[in-house]
C-alpha cells in the first residue's frame, strides 16, 4: 500500500520536535545528622528503585537525572557534580546510556573504586542497554547493588540481605503476573511499534515481537523512508498500536499512528519512572506499562 506524500512529509516535519525534551538540573538533598546512612548517587531514577529497595532505610539515594527525563538525552550541568560531592557509592547502569556521569566523576575527583557498573558482566545484546526491563535480568542488579553496600557498610550486611530476599520475591512475583497478563493477549497481535529501542529483552522473556522503533535512539532524527516503511510493515502486519514516552513530544507518534491508522499510547515508560503514583517505582512503573499493553493490544 503507498503512503500518502502529505503524512511522510507530516512525518519528516515531526522528527526533530519528537526528540526533544525539557530537564531540570538536580539538586542533592541535605546530609542527615550524625552520617547514619551512605550516601548513594545513581544516575537515574530506575536504579534508585533499586538501591533503595535493597538499601531502605540504611541509605540515601540521590538521581542525576530528574525523574520523568531520559538520561540517553541528559546534559550535565555543574550542579549535577555538585551532587557527587561526598557520594559513597556512584550507580550506574553502562552500557553506553549514561557514559556522561564518567566525566562527571573525574571532575568531582570520585575514586573508581566507588562506582558501581551495574551492566558489567550481563548478557548485553547488540549494546542495548535497557537489560532492566527485563524483571529477571534486573535481580542481578539487585545483587550487585547488595554486594556493593556490604562492602560500604557490612555492618549492616544482614539487613541488607533480607531487603534483597524481599525484593528478589517481588520481582519473581512481578514476573509471574506480568507473564500472565501477556497470555491473555492472542499470538497474533502480540506486536507493537516503540518510540525507541528500549524493549529487546522485555520481548524476548515474555513473547512480544517488537515490530520497529520510530527514532534509533533518544535525540536522533527518525529517518523519513524508513517510517514510511514501517508505516507499510504495520498496515500489512496489522499491528494494533504505537507507543511513545512521556519525556518526549507525543507528535511523532500521532502523526505515525494516523498514517498506518493504528491505536497511539502516549504514556509507556521504560528509561525513567514517573512522578505518579502509579508509575513512582520500578515495580509499579513495570506494572503499569504491562496494562497499557495489554490494554493497546488485546
Amino acid at each position: 500500500m503507498r503512503i500518502v506524500p502529505r503524512a511522510l512529509a507530516l512525518l519528516a516535519l515531526l522528527a526533530v520536535a519528537a526528540c526533544s525534551g525539557g530537564q531540570k538540573a538536580p539538586s542533592a538533598s541535605p546530609s542527615p545528622a550524625g552520617k547514619t546512612r551512605i550516601d548513594v548517587v545513581t544516575t537515574f531514577s530506575t536504579l534508585n528503585s533499586f538501591v533503595n529497595g535493597v538499601g531502605g532505610r540504611y541509605v540515601r539515594a540521590t538521581n542525576i537525572v530528574p525523574v520523568g527525563a531520559s538520561p540517553e538525552t541528559f546534559q550535565p550541568t555543574p550542579q549535577s557534580i555538585a551532587v557527587l560531592n561526598g557520594a559513597q557509592l556512584v550507580v550506574e547502569n553502562g552500557t553506553g546510556i549514561d557514559a556522561w556521569v564518567d566525566r562527571m566523576v573525574r571532575g568531582a575527583d570520585v575514586p573508581r573504586s566507588r562506582v558501581l557498573v551495574i551492566t558489567d558482566g550481563m548478557p548485553v545484546v547488540g549494546g542495548n542497554p535497557h537489560l532492566w526491563m527485563d524483571p529477571v535480568l534486573a535481580k542481578t542488579y539487585v545483587a550487585k547493588i547488595l554486594a556493593a553496600l556490604v562492602r560500604i557498610d557490612p555492618a549492616h550486611e544482614a539487613a541488607f540481605k533480607k531487603n534483597a530476599i524481599a525484593y528478589d520475591a517481588k520481582l519473581d512475583a512481578l514476573t509471574a503476573w506480568i507473564r500472565s497478563q501477556i497470555a491473555t493477549i492472542p499470538p497474533a497481535r502480540r506486536q507493537l511499534i516503540v518510540f525507541h529501542d528500549a524493549w529487546p529483552y522485555f520481548a524476548k522473556r515474555f513473547g512480544i515481537h517488537i515490530v520497529g522503533s520510530l527514532v534509533p535512539a533518544p535525540g536522533q532524527e527518525p529517518n523519513p523512508r524508513r517510517l514510511a516503511q514501517l508505516v507499510t510493515l504495520a498496515r500489512k502486519l496489522h499491528v494494533r498500536a504505537v507507543f511513545a514516552e512521556p519525556e518526549y513530544s507525543a507528535k511523532l507518534a500521532n502523526a505515525f499512528a494516523g498514517s498506518a491508522d493504528i491505536h497511539v499510547v502516549t504514556d509507556l515508560y521504560d528509561d525513567s519512572i514517573g512522578h505518579r503514583a502509579v508509575v513512582h517505582d520500578y515495580l509499579s512503573m513495570m506494572r503499569y506499562n504491562t496494562e497499557q499493553l495489554v490494554r493497546a493490544l488485546k
